[in-house]
């Protein structure tokens, strides 16, 4: 005879801090924290960058910065090192594989300043990953080298360190209009891409990550929503992938588009910010059409991008009280907090102490020479994450990965994406019914 035994409702849950230093999340807020600190102090004011260049690459780099490139590697190895101390084993592998992912990362930065190559807009992002998709499809990335392949601990770090380039009174220099456009896109989207996901049979942790970056803002979403749903990581890298293929065609396409369609500066980049899903990307496309259009779609995007971190705890509070909660599960708020991806956390505390403490003590204009320097880093973090997502995704995979569904799901979210941003742009910015706010 079995005896029922019932567990007490509240039971006490002890805390484990050794997280604080095992996991990579809180890695992540340490070092994006300690780069922000480092860059606020003015300790570091200064980043070797890659010029221009029309046919002959060596034009691009000053003689006398390659020792300080040289120096920025190793700085970026010295940091991120740390993060691989609890897992012992990993050590030796990304201290061997580091030098040629950033060396990677270098060519693609090499690559998109290429003076053809720029004006079309291909940025630095697109060429890491294809560097490391070829050696990934035709030789195979070696053991060595996926050590050092940390995807999630660059991309986390720079977005960490992003945080810092969100200030609250920049993207209300839109007004309410920016916001309503961005709350409205997000929202429909976001339901419309995870109902047909759902429709055509994908995991919902599939269909939360690719509704989140098609209607947020792209890869940075798509890592953060992977983080809260703790989604397989090969379902963040070809939700990357996806984000890449369709960015590319709408960079070039929406300006000729807007164009065609006769359409105001501020309704074009409104148009261009909420639907392109990478910000570099919005830039290019705005800076294609107008200045004025480049300054609207640049403001609509930073929007989006601020929605990350209430994105991220929304489906963080939607897996832990509804997903994954037994019926008879009492749920507790200390699993939202588990649950919570920390480099999103480290990420508003940026973004808040930037714009409420830093940008009133010392100005705008300090504020930016801060942020300039650490949105260097930052590229580097992204380039070094894209080669890394590159290395550990084998194209014949990708190309067979869902039997082509999550693309269609994708695709048809975007068109619609493409409609509705139309709509409320004109709505917002077109004068239609109120004075333009831009």
């Amino acid at each position: 005879m079995s005896e029922t035994v019932e567990v007490p409702s509240k039971t006490r849950v002890s805390i484990d801090w050794s997280s604080l230093v095992k996991k990579e999340d809180w890695w992540a807020v340490w070092l994006g924290s300690l780069i922000l600190a480092l860059a606020s102090t003015r300790i570091v004011t200064w980043l070797p960058k890659i010029g221009g260049w029309t046919a002959d690459p060596t034009a691009a780099i000053k003689a006398t910065d390659v020792p300080y490139f040289i120096l920025l590697g190793l700085g970026l190895l010295a940091l991120t090192s740390v993060a691989t101390i609890p897992a012992r084993e990993k050590v030796k592998g990304y201290l061997a594989g580091f030098p040629l992912i950033f060396l990677l990362a270098f060519l693609a930065f090499l690559l998109s300043s290429q003076a053809t190559i720029r004006g079309w807009g291909l940025e630095n992002v697109l060429w890491a990953l294809v560097f490391g998709l070829l050696i990934s499809s035709v030789v195979g990335t070696p053991k060595w080298l996926q050590s050092a392949a940390r995807t999630e601990l660059f991309i986390k770090i720079g977005l960490v360190v992003y945080g810092a380039e969100i200030l609250f009174h920049v993207i209300l220099g839109a007004g309410m209009f920016g916001l309503i456009e961005a709350t409205i896109g997000l929202t429909a989207v976001w339901y419309l891409c995870y109902l047909l996901a759902l429709k055509v049979g994908l995991k919902k942790s599939l269909a939360s990550i690719m509704s989140t970056a098609v209607s947020v803002c792209g890869v940075s979403a798509a890592i953060a929503a992977g983080g809260a749903v703790k989604g397989d990581p090969k379902e963040v890298s070809y939700t990357v992938s996806l984000v890449l293929l369709v960015t590319m065609p709408l960079l070039v396409a929406m300006p000729l588009i807007a164009t065609a369609l006769a359409m105001p500066d501020a309704v074009a980049g409104a148009w261009i910010g909420g639907t392109i899903d990478t910000t570099p990307a919005v830039v290019a496309a705005g800076q294609l059409y107008g200045s004025k259009a480049q300054a609207v779609a640049t403001v609509v995007k930073m929007t989006q991008n601020a929605m990350i971190g209430l994105v991220a705890f929304i489906l963080a509070l939607y897996w832990a009280l509804r997903v994954e909660r037994a019926p008879s599960e009492r749920p507790r708020p200390i699993e939202i907090w588990y649950r919570f991806p920390k480099f999103i956390l480290g990420f508003i505390i940026a973004s808040a102490v930037f714009s409420f403490l830093l940008a009133p003590a010392v100005g705008d204009g300090a504020v930016r020479a801060v942020t300039s320097t650490t949105g260097g880093i930052r590229g580097w973090f992204f380039a070094m994450a894209f080669v890394s997502i590159g290395l550990n995704t084998n194209f014949k995979e990708l190309v067979r990965f869902g039997r082509g569904r999550p693309f269609i799901v994708f695709l048809a979210a975007t068109i619609a994406d493409l409609v509705l941003t139309a709509i409320s742009a004109y709505a917002l910015f077109g004068g239609l019914f109120f004075p333009p706010p831009l």
